[in-house]
């Protein structure tokens, strides 16, 4: 059974950084891809980046370009979301999420971590 585990959210100020981790499990995704999606309050759910778990071809929102890097640590089968110079646009709950490379949908997600960003 394919499980999602994020961590590492909390309350940051402007400008700081956090960075969120995804341990994933319950099977092999090295022909998988691993997303992260945030959604804001009263906003729908939004991508944010991506990479294949097997490196690179990773993918980024315009939004958190330069700011945000996705990475993954193969020994670890954790995913990780390092976010700097943070903003309280980006105020949402973070969700983790993997989807085969040959499939359209992103199937497996975990249960999201919420960020808070004051100003």
């Amino acid at each position: 059974q394919v499980q999602l585990v994020e961590s590492g959210g909390g309350l940051v100020q402007a400008g700081g950084s956090l960075r969120l981790s995804c341990a994933a499990s319950g099977r092999t995704f090295s022909n998988y891809r691993m997303g992260w999606f945030r959604q804001a309050p009263g906003k729908e759910r939004e991508f944010v980046a991506s990479m294949k778990w097997s490196g690179g071809d990773t993918l980024y929102a315009d939004s958190v370009k330069g700011r945000f890097t996705i990475s993954r640590d193969n020994a670890e089968n954790t995913v990780y979301l390092q976010m700097n110079s943070l903003t309280p646009e980006d105020t949402a709950v973070y969700y983790c999420a993997a989807r085969a490379i040959l499939s359209g949908r992103y199937n497996y997600w975990g249960q999201g971590t919420q960020v808070t960003v004051s100003s």
